[in-house]
């Protein structure tokens, strides 16, 4: 299992991939909006999306859990 964290404080701007799609290491997620910059954040490791812990226009804080992919 593996928890995909912030890393960075901003706001949720897109949610790229869905629970239950698969995912490719370096594949991004989410993509966060902080300071008028798009930060994406990937999968550490290949697997599948089994939960997302952000919906767009939440706000995260750098290290909150985003997504769990197994």
């Amino acid at each position: 299992m593996q928890e995909v964290k912030a890393s960075m404080a901003g706001s949720v701007w897109k949610i790229v991939l869905n629970i239950g799609d698969s995912v490719e290491e370096g594949q991004d997620i989410v993509i966060l909006e902080s300071m008028k910059m798009e930060i994406p954040i990937a999968a550490e490791a290949a697997g599948t999306v089994k939960e997302l812990k952000v919906a767009e226009g939440d706000f995260v804080n750098e290290g909150d859990i985003i997504a769990i992919v197994e």
